[in-house]
């Protein structure tokens, strides 16, 4: 096994995060402290992107505030992040979206993946 891996995984606290895949829409609860106040924020958006391996993966959510795109990139073993929680599943063809970027209100918008029980 390499050395690297060993040590990024005795070094990753394990977490019960839910699966969730770009285009899914996901409410971020993360933990902000305000000198000596400390206080959980909401970050709703789309996942646009899921990126490394390991200790270092990470995912990028966007939304729109006020007409303005913001991007977020949170760390999967990040300490702050209290929970995530998927609001819709979302059907797109690739992994990253960054199309997304360059489009503005109801184009923007990802179709919902839709299963079916057998």
């Amino acid at each position: 096994m390499d050395a690297i891996k060993f040590v990024h995984e005795q070094m990753t606290p394990k977490k019960e995060l839910p699966a969730f895949r770009p285009g899914d829409n996901i409410i971020v609860s993360y933990k902000i402290v305000e000198g000596e106040k400390e206080r959980i924020q909401n970050f709703r958006g789309d996942v646009i992107q899921i990126n490394g391996e390991g200790a270092t993966k990470t995912f990028t959510v966007r939304k729109i505030s006020n007409g303005v795109g913001v991007e977020r990139i949170f760390p999967f073993a990040a300490p702050g992040i209290v929970e995530i929680k998927v609001t819709k599943r979302g059907k797109v063809r690739r992994a990253k979206l960054f199309y997304l970027r360059g489009l503005v209100g109801k184009k923007a918008r990802i179709k919902e993946r839709k299963f079916v029980k057998k």
